[in-house]
């Protein structure tokens, strides 16, 4: 029973209680409310989204980095067919967003395949070698070209023996039509739009060519007409002639005159896993702990300055080497292997000519972008998508 006072009024103690006990109830229903109101806001933003026209999301998705497109697939199976489709990828190219994505082949050498990677950057901004699981894996003895957004794999080994193209937009694998004789071991190149791929079949070096606008093979099967040894260092393509490497010599091809020769200049370096840039060739001397630049046209080699204390003592001892083109800079991957550890080394290095003609590099970045103990990194490639 409430105790009431000579004025009939409930004593302070109660009305202090009800006092609180009604704020606390305002403040329930305020907060109430406003929470109403959020979530209607939030259905409201979101349904304001899947209602805009289909140009409209296409138009805005483009202009999303293209690394953020696994995130967005997984917001909605409509959002993951957009940005999977050719629509998005022509507006893109419309709009001025596209950009190079760095691949990268990686041989498991407990599979003996090949499997594919991309490079993607973390969270606090370092990057990352990524598997692509949509992708098959590759077998050994063939070789890599990029076509615009397009790869392209010939070759094979032990009687296996593929002709692809993998679409980077998609993530997703076309067959094309067999080549005219299985080669194996090959080194292939792209000039003027054909992809020249040359390897062995029955002991005998063989060129056979792959014209991307037909996407057909041409008739003719070529036979080297030189003493070219193993390959495995690579090709590279300068001033539209096809130049690549054996164990002894450098070796150059003119597809326009379908004639090799020996360049002697280009020979005096023990090059290998090499890539062109503004048509100058680069690679790492691990030797020499130095990234050499050859110039076709003035058959000269040069030291790329400026590199000094970026490059490590310890980078000499890599196991491997590997450069790209990454849209006019020059990317380097390092790979160390440790007991049962490989450490993959990513660099992006901008490089500048002066008047004298030295040419300088200048680090942006440098990361170890992946580490694990059975895999190693076979060829990087620079996709425009």
């Amino acid at each position: 029973m409430p105790k009431i006072d000579k004025s009939g009024r409930l004593s302070s103690t109660r009305a202090a209680r009800e006092n609180s006990l009604s704020r606390v109830l305002r403040f329930s229903r305020q907060n109430l409310h406003m929470s109403f109101e959020i979530r209607a806001k939030k259905k409201q933003s979101s349904s304001l989204i899947t209602s805009l026209p289909e140009d409209v999301i296409i138009d805005i998705l483009a202009r999303v980095p293209r690394g953020d497109y696994p995130k967005l697939s997984l917001v909605s199976k409509h959002f993951r067919s957009l940005v999977e489709s050719s629509e998005i990828y022509a507006r893109r190219s419309l709009l001025g967003c596209t950009e190079h994505c760095l691949y990268a082949v990686i041989f498991n050498e407990e599979t003996w395949d090949y499997e594919w990677y991309i490079l993607r950057r973390k969270v606090n901004g370092n990057r990352h070698l990524v598997p692509i699981p949509s992708l098959p894996d590759i077998p050994r003895g063939v070789s890599f070209v990029r076509v615009g957004s397009k790869i392209y794999v010939f070759g094979g080994s032990d009687q296996n023996y593929i002709a692809l193209s993998i679409d980077c937009r998609s993530h997703t694998m076309q067959t094309l039509p067999s080549m005219p004789m299985p080669i194996s071991y090959t080194i292939a190149n792209i000039i003027d739009g054909r992809i020249y791929v040359i390897g062995n079949f029955d002991f005998l070096k063989v060129m056979v060519v792959f014209n991307t606008a037909t996407q057909m093979w041409e008739p003719e099967i070529i036979k080297v007409d030189i003493e070219l040894g193993n390959t495995w260092r690579g090709s590279v393509v300068m001033a539209e002639k096809m130049y690549t490497r054996d164990y002894g010599y450098s070796f150059v091809y003119d597809p326009k005159k379908s004639k090799w020769d020996k360049d002697e200049v280009l020979n005096s370096k023990k090059w290998k896993h090499a890539c062109v840039v503004d048509d100058v060739l680069y690679y790492y001397d691990g030797e020499e702990n130095e990234i050499r630049a050859y110039d076709p046209k003035q058959k000269y080699w040069r030291v790329v300055k400026g590199l000094e204390e970026f490059l490590p003592e310890t980078a000499r001892y890599s196991r491997w080497s590997n450069t790209v083109d990454y849209d006019g800079k020059l990317v380097l991957f390092l790979t160390k292997c440790e007991e049962k550890t490989c450490e993959i080394r990513c660099a992006e290095i901008s490089l500048e000519r002066h008047q004298r003609k030295e040419i300088w590099g200048k680090v942006a970045w440098f990361d170890q972008v992946l580490t694990s103990g059975n895999l190693s990194l076979v060829k990087p490639l620079a996709v425009m998508v």
